[in-house]
């Protein structure tokens, strides 16, 4: 189903996810490939801007579109570590981006969006979710806080 060179952009984004979880972001990261060329990378950065749409796909998204000089990225495709929250998929959806492969599936979330985008999951699912128990574990830890929300 998944061919090498998907391995290679998703090893990519969890290298990313691990630089921002080394930074104390949320362990994301995000690459978009256009005609089999990688033609961004980001990682969450939500603390370090201060802002709450400093999204690893949103900033690859305006990375993507810079580098392309154009704000339409039909054709590409997009690798993340993590479903897309709705915010994301919109942004995914109004620049176009052709295909979606994520890692790990957002536990949160009901319903995958979609919008005739092709959409991949649970490559490398598994090293994903290892970033993020290990990301969230550590961050319990050190605000001691077992993170079982309504018991007692």
């Amino acid at each position: 189903m998944f061919s090498p060179e998907d391995v290679k952009h998703m090893t990519l984004a969890l290298e990313l996810a691990e630089e921002a979880a080394a930074n104390g972001e949320v362990p994301i990261g995000a690459v978009i490939t256009s005609n089999g060329k990688q033609i961004a990378a980001a990682k969450n950065r939500m603390e370090e801007l201060r802002s709450a749409t400093a999204h690893a796909e949103i900033l690859a998204i305006n990375e993507a579109a810079q580098n392309l000089e154009n704000w339409r990225l039909d054709g590409a495709t997009l690798y993340v570590s993590l479903e897309p929250c709705q915010m994301c998929w919109g942004a995914i959806k109004n620049s176009r981006i052709s295909r979606v492969v994520f890692a790990a599936k957002d536990t949160r979330k009901n319903e995958q969006e979609t919008w005739d985008i092709k959409v991949e999951d649970s490559l490398l699912e598994k090293e994903s979710a290892e970033i993020l128990q290990k990301f969230f574990r550590n961050v319990r830890r050190i605000k001691n806080d077992s993170g079982n929300k309504g018991l007692g």
